[in-house]
């Protein structure tokens, strides 16, 4: 039995290349938009940043990864456009 069928076996699944793809991106997205928004006293900014990195590890599949993650980054660029700098 090789290693990846044991963890299965136990329950475990292994994400695919695509989730930790998509895991990555939408993090650093979060993480930029959460020090800039923190930075410039944009509270929108800031909170939908910590959303993007936090969202990930309550989405089982990737399809629902990527489609959240790019309605968030969308709501994060209209709210990024639209508030003035503090």
């Amino acid at each position: 039995m090789s290693f990846p069928e044991y963890l299965q076996m136990l329950g475990v699944d292994i994400p695919t290349p695509a989730y930790l793809a998509g895991l990555l991106l939408f993090g650093v997205v979060g993480a930029v938009a959460w020090r800039h928004g923190r930075k410039t006293k944009r509270p929108a900014a800031k909170w939908l940043g910590l959303a993007l990195m936090l969202y990930p590890y309550a989405t089982p599949q990737t399809w629902l990864l990527y489609a959240v993650g790019i309605a968030l980054c969308g709501w994060l660029y209209f709210a990024w456009s639209s508030s003035p700098a503090g």
